[in-house]
């Protein structure tokens, strides 16, 4: 087939060769690119033409002709239609390496770096149940007469109505019908986004897998939820159960200990709002890693995945290179939980962090946890870092070492420079996007002036926070030239 035939609803056989970053495969008919949900690398397949653009176009697996032997059977039904799960037809050894290579030809192609020091990616023995924190969007599905809660299907705003989530606690699903039995009982009109009328909009629930404690959230729509003492009493019964059959919501541990309300008026896509209102116990619940205990908020920034976050903090904590004389600057710390590990080995720890609340929390952590050489102060982390002044407590201080774990979006360039006119001997990254870890690498490794130090990457290593999804974090360590 010609390129300049191949047109939309076409049916075409193509050997699957790579994979985009977003997990679509990528094959080739005469030379005509086509992108594949669903495929990956090496199957041979019939791929049907849903879009066609010029040089490329988009497709979907129409058949299977021979498959890859990487490829193998999702544990979820659903793994196809949701837009979590991207990578789960492909084996977890070949998900390690792909996302391996997402790292490498991003600093390579972005950063424009050509021999990275990669070590191993941090892989997991078991990549399932992992996650502590979960999402549930509730709505109305008009053409099944019900309400609906689950997630989303792939790049849209259309629910998926399933209970169990393969990367999530089985007893997430209970939770998740009795709030959506609750819903239907008492008439509580789910949220439409269309129309921002409505009250129920998702369901969040964070666990804390070392103490088995668990905060159930309900985000809606207004201030007060209508017979709330009814989803109290029915949350509380999971846990009550005894007998053999069913032993209850995690028999033998404290179950649910936090039901709250978070209150979110906005017409917006952001899931929570500030304000949070207590049902049933205390907003939060505590979690550990390794010795550290830590208090978590629905609002809290803290990891989804503890056994991964463990081995990457410290890895960060091993690239700081610290032997107790150095001060640290943590920026975008949140709740505390890297500072934490690096107190263990620094002689001052300073924690920045723009969200009052998270300060809060990281000062409470701190005490909880009696580390007396981290402080934490609540302010944009290039105003802080810019001045080296805290309070009049701390006056002028300068790092040896700056940790930077920022969000997705990655670090201001003010913020990268004057990170360079700080001149710490060590710069750690730890980044949940390469995308944008590669773009701020590239303007620390910039030849240096007068006023700023240039930094070359030591270590470069990827961490499996996310299986079965297309997300991989990482963490660098770089030294000043």
């Amino acid at each position: 087939m010609n390129v300049d035939r191949i047109k939309k609803n076409d049916v075409v056989e193509i050997t699957i060769e790579d994979m985009t970053n977003e997990g679509e495969g990528i094959g080739h008919a005469n030379g005509y690119t086509l992108f594949v949900k669903d495929a990956v690398i090496g199957d041979r397949i019939l791929a049907h033409v849903t879009k066609a653009k010029k040089n490329y176009g988009y497709a979907r697996v129409e058949e299977v002709l021979a498959p890859s032997p990487d490829r193998v059977s999702p544990r979820c039904p659903e793994a196809r239609r949701c837009g979590g799960c991207r990578l789960q037809e492909l084996s977890y050894e070949k998900q390690l390496s792909f996302k391996e290579g997402i790292v490498r030809r991003n600093l390579q192609r972005i950063g424009g770096f050509a021999d990275i020091p990669m070590k191993p990616i941090i892989g997991m023995e078991n990549p399932w149940r992992y996650r502590n924190k979960a999402q549930y969007p509730i709505g109305f599905s008009k053409k099944e007469g019900k309400i609906v809660a689950g997630y989303y299907a792939g790049r849209t705003h259309s629910i998926i109505d399933v209970r169990d989530c393969h990367l999530s606690p089985a007893h997430n699903a209970d939770i998740l019908r009795a709030v959506v039995a609750y819903a239907e009982k008492y008439h509580i009109e789910p949220y439409d986004e269309t129309t921002g009328r409505g009250l129920l909009r998702h369901l969040l629930v964070r666990e804390g897998f070392a103490s088995g404690e668990i905060l159930v959230c309900l985000v809606i729509n207004g201030r007060k939820l209508p017979h709330a003492d009814k989803l109290v009493a029915a949350l509380l019964a999971l846990g009550e159960s005894e007998t053999e059959k069913s032993p209850g919501l995690l028999a033998g541990r404290p179950g649910i200990v936090s039901i709250c309300l978070n209150v979110n008026k906005q017409r917006t896509n952001v899931i929570l709002g500030e304000e949070v209102v207590p049902l049933y116990g205390d907003p939060w619940i505590t979690d550990s890693l390794e010795e550290f205990s830590f208090r978590i908020s629905p609002l809290s920034f803290y990891q989804v995945n503890p056994v991964q976050t463990v081995r990457l903090y410290n890895a960060a904590l091993e690239y700081a290179q610290l032997t107790g004389s150095e001060t640290v600057f943590d920026l975008f710390c949140g709740i505390g939980t890297i500072s934490h590990f690096l107190s263990k080995k620094a002689n001052a720890v300073y924690g920045v962090e723009i969200v009052p609340q998270a300060i809060e929390d990281a000062k409470a952590n701190a005490s909880r946890n009696g580390i007396a050489n981290a402080k934490f102060f609540a302010a944009a982390a290039e105003d802080v870092a810019e001045r080296g002044y805290f309070d009049v407590d701390h006056p002028l201080v300068r790092p040896d070492v700056v940790v930077v774990d920022p969000p997705r979006k990655g670090c201001e360039e003010s913020l990268l420079r004057t990170i360079r006119r700080l001149h710490p001997d060590r710069i750690v990254y730890v980044s949940c996007d390469s995308a944008t870890l590669a773009r701020d690498l590239k303007v620390l490794c910039e030849t240096e002036t007068d006023d700023e130090s240039s930094y070359k990457i030591e270590r470069v290593r990827a961490c499996d926070m996310f299986p079965h999804s297309c997300h991989v974090e990482c963490v660098v360590l770089m030294s000043r030239n």
